[in-house]
């Protein structure tokens, strides 16, 4: 099978040049969750920088009316994340759509179905493609009792991504992860935070009453999906160990998800806020003092970006997002990967440490204020100039197969789901 050639990422020229850009994603706001906020932030930088942007993605509900540049196609809701939807296949909508006005590069945000046809579209039509890993689901099936299916899983992403021109990685360590595991053509992009919502200056100590938290009382944060890939089971030891050094700690868990009824009983001290957006959920970050994530799945973590923006001192294990912004014990504190009874004790020790934590806190927002999403789509405008340039493409009908039906026909033989 002959490859796609390499793109050559050069220096734009001073001419401000423009494309129509079909992006396609299974997930977009007012879903709340980081692949969701990202795309957003991106579609909102390349149209400030002039390009057209043609938006595929599933009908989130029936009073779903899109909005500009919108193409709504069938979705169903993901089985444990009801609150998010797979696009269905649309292989043959989406030929005649761009067949009638042809864009002049398609981004695929999502590995699904949607993104799949989208692929698989684009290839028949010999346009140029590029696409972003931004989802660990092959890391996430141990946490759903498939655990059998990461191989099938993984090398569905890699033949995947491995027909795009460029597959975009938040980091430079999941660049190297990916490129051993036989992942084609990665280009690093990182993500941006918005500083001027995220901000110390949202703090708001009437919230924190309601919390019943007094002005010295230390308040933990988590923002997340409230699920068992987010390693929940730790950020309940870490919080129960913190109140055992200091009684007054209040636990703050903003988010949704299929384990939030379990914890709500098990701990019903703590303040299980649901969900927050925008001013409300940046309220919710600045009137924290630690932020603990100990979550092992992420491919970046955003909430990493808002939480240090917001002025908070964060405890995360050192990967993704907090091993490219953190510098140890200045402005966050960083754990060894995967060990979770230390994470437990440094978090413990440094929200029992108010001086410790006030040193951090005023650390943490400088550390992230030159990252902005402006930047990042400037990044992203370049990588998709040089895939609209390069016009690389797989010959007109090359077939491709979906490695995960057989892996699905398995499941049902043995009667588990997918």
């Amino acid at each position: 099978m002959t490859q796609p050639a390499p793109i050559v990422f050069e220096e734009l020229a001073a001419a401000r040049r423009t494309l129509r850009v079909a992006v396609v994603t299974e997930t977009y706001p007012p879903e709340l969750n980081g692949v969701a906020v990202t795309a957003a932030r991106f579609i909102e930088g390349l149209r400030a920088l002039d390009h057209q942007i043609q938006l595929v993605r599933p009908r989130q509900g029936a009073a779903d009316a899109g909005g500009p540049g919108h193409v709504l196609v069938r979705g169903i809701a993901i089985p444990r994340y009801a609150d998010l939807r797979l696009g269905l296949p649309a292989k043959a909508a989406l030929e005649r759509l761009w067949s009638l006005r042809r864009p002049d590069v398609v981004h695929i945000v999502t590995e699904g179905p949607l993104g799949w046809s989208a692929l698989r579209a684009a290839t028949k039509l010999r346009l140029p493609v590029v696409s972003d890993f931004r989802t660990n689901f092959h890391a996430y099936s141990s946490h759903y009792g498939v655990g059998w299916l990461k191989k099938p899983i993984l090398a569905y992403l890699r033949k995947f991504h491995n027909r795009t021109l460029a597959t975009l990685v938040p980091t430079a360590a999941l660049r190297a992860q990916l490129a051993l595991l036989g992942f084609l053509r990665l280009r690093v992009i990182a993500r941006g935070v918005d500083t001027r919502l995220f901000s110390p200056a949202r703090r708001d100590e009437q919230l924190r009453a309601q919390w019943g938290a007094a002005p010295e009382d230390p308040v933990l944060v988590y923002v997340g999906r409230i699920a068992a890939e987010k390693n929940l089971a730790t950020l309940m030891s870490a919080y129960e160990e913190t109140r055992r050094r200091s009684p007054r700690a209040k636990l703050v868990l903003v988010g949704e998800g299929p384990l939030r009824r379990d914890l709500e009983s098990r701990f019903p001290e703590a303040v299980f806020a649901g969900r927050r957006s925008g001013e409300d959920l940046a309220r919710h970050f600045a009137s924290g003092d630690v932020f603990f994530f100990p979550s092992l799945t992420e491919t970046y973590g955003n909430v990493t970006l808002e939480a240090m923006a917001s002025g908070l001192a964060v405890v995360a294990f050192d990967y993704a997002a907090a091993a490219e912004v953190i510098e140890r014990d200045t402005s966050g504190v960083l754990v060894p990967f995967d060990d979770n009874r230390a994470f437990v004790s440094h978090a413990a020790a440094l929200a029992a440490a108010p001086s410790s934590v006030r040193g951090i806190r005023q650390h943490a927002r400088q550390a992230v204020a030159s990252r902005s999403w402006d930047a990042v789509a400037r990044e992203l405008e370049a990588v998709l100039i040089a895939a609209a340039d390069g016009r690389a493409a797989l010959p007109s009908g090359h077939e491709i197969r979906n490695p995960l039906l057989g892996a699905r026909r398995l499941a049902l033989r043995r009667g588990q789901g997918l």
